[in-house]
């Protein structure tokens, strides 16, 4: 009787905490799509996550909700399960900072079976000219429709084709080994972590740039073992004692016509000869 007046307890909750007009389940699915897709799907597929059919019977309530609104807190806690799965996909699920009321929606939407969340996309094979794209859209030479900004500015790929990226984020030469086309694909298009959330949160991809770099990430990652990373060390110094010998240059030429010898040594010499 308890136990029956507790899920009951805690399914009213789930209602209430609806937005208006919408079942816990609805809302549940809106914020699954939003928050979760990139990395989950609602059936058994796995993506980057595993897939989240039946998590509400193989895992008690009050984990999951933890888990879902303090994955971080739950991994430093040693906890044996989120540790498992952690050396299982070899990602950090990062802290969304979904509301207890989400929270509770997105259950109710897992225990209903996950009826009605859009199944992942199957990724295609790329052409030559899409990860051609794909690679251009990376390093910037060709900008995002949207103006969002250059993968290379945040993340590494080791690619002979393209220029050296920044160690904010990931290294993603081996990305797509670790988290296939579909885990790929559904993080570029719905990005879950924080920061990609701000950085494109107004300047989405759109569908053939991320098919674009979906291929040219395959295709870096298939080849990484004939690419090395590259080393501006060399380069960086030649060009620098480059531009030191031409900035000596132009010094040498506007300063050809400057007064020789000391101002104080020629008046000195003017009033000796007055004498």
């Amino acid at each position: 009787m308890r136990f029956l007046s507790q899920s009951v307890g805690l399914a009213v909750m789930a209602v209430c905490a609806a937005p208006p007009g919408l079942t816990a389940q609805a809302s549940g699915q809106a914020v699954f799509e939003q928050k979760c897709a990139a990395c989950h799907s609602a059936g058994s597929e796995r993506l980057i996550g595993p897939g989240l059919e039946g998590v509400m019977d193989r895992r008690e309530r009050a984990w999951v909700k933890r888990f879902i609104m303090q994955p971080d807190q739950l991994l430093d806690s040693n906890d044996p399960i989120a540790a498992e799965l952690l050396q299982e996909y070899q990602i950090v699920m990062p802290n969304l900072a979904i509301t207890d009321a989400e929270a509770e929606a997105l259950m109710a939407f897992m225990e209903g079976g996950g009826r009605g969340a859009a199944a992942p996309r199957a990724a295609g094979a790329a052409s030559e000219e899409q990860i051609v794209l794909g690679q251009n859209l990376f390093q910037g030479t060709t900008r995002f429709t949207n103006g969002g900004a250059t993968c290379n500015s945040c993340h590494e790929v080791t690619n002979d084709a393209v220029i050296g990226g920044g160690v904010l984020a990931a290294e993603l030469t081996t990305v797509f080994s670790r988290l296939g086309g579909p885990g790929v694909r559904a993080i570029l298009g719905s990005p879950p972590f924080p920061v990609m959330q701000r950085a494109y949160a107004d300047k989405p991809l759109t569908d053939e740039e991320v098919a674009a770099l979906v291929g040219f990430l395959e295709r870096a990652d298939e080849e990484q073992a004939l690419h090395q990373p590259r080393d501006y060390g060399i380069k960086l110094f030649g060009a620098g004692l480059l531009g030191a010998a031409i900035l000596l240059g132009l010094y040498t030429v506007m300063w050809r016509g400057r007064k020789r010898g000391s101002v104080n040594q020629s008046i000195y010499d003017r009033q000796i000869k007055s004498t």
